[in-house]
């Protein structure tokens, strides 16, 4: 009996342990990021009449190119914070017949911040000149011969440029 009693009790201990491990506030759990990152500033770059290849230089390769439509790439990104709820974003991009790149539809537009269409905002913005210096700079005064600056001077001007050699394109055959 008294066993049965601590069998009981133990097992009992044990499964709220097992349960209570589940639900733990100090448990971590981890982002969980999938797909392309797509951020503004690649889209602001976009521009019509971009080769494919330039498009995959900013914004790399695609998620989905379906073979059906093989003019479109498709971009998704989602993420879940550890816990949180899970979102996405989604960019297709559409080429023309010229392997061209035509239009561009999903959740970025050109040159809108998510900021300013989340809070509605004009995306135009404004930028106060800078305050000009009236005074009119003071012409430099040479240095003295012999002093430290004149010998930097003289270092400076006896540089010799050297050409950087430029490798060969390995590509040669039009595509």
């Amino acid at each position: 009996m008294q066993n049965t009693k601590l069998l009981l009790t133990s097992f009992t201990l044990v499964g709220l342990l097992a349960l209570a491990g589940c639900s733990f506030p100090g448990v971590y759990k981890i982002d969980i990021q999938q797909g392309n990152v797509v951020t503004q500033d690649m889209i602001d770059q976009l521009r019509p009449g971009m080769t494919r290849k330039q498009v995959r230089f900013i914004m790399g390769n695609p998620l989905l190119a379906d073979t059906f439509h093989a003019n479109r790439w498709d971009y998704l990104y989602s993420l879940q914070p550890g816990g949180g709820e899970r979102q996405q974003e989604r960019i297709s991009l559409i080429f023309n017949a010229n392997d061209q790149l035509a239009s561009l539809s999903g959740d970025f537009k050109p040159g809108v911040s998510r900021d300013e269409a989340i809070l509605g905002k004009d995306s135009g913005t404004t930028v106060n000149a800078p305050v000009q210096n009236t005074e009119k700079p003071q012409p430099e005064k040479p240095a003295k011969p012999g002093s430290l600056l004149d010998q930097i001077q003289k270092d400076v001007d006896g540089v010799k440029t050297v050409p950087v050699p430029s490798p060969e394109p390995l590509d040669t055959a039009p595509q």
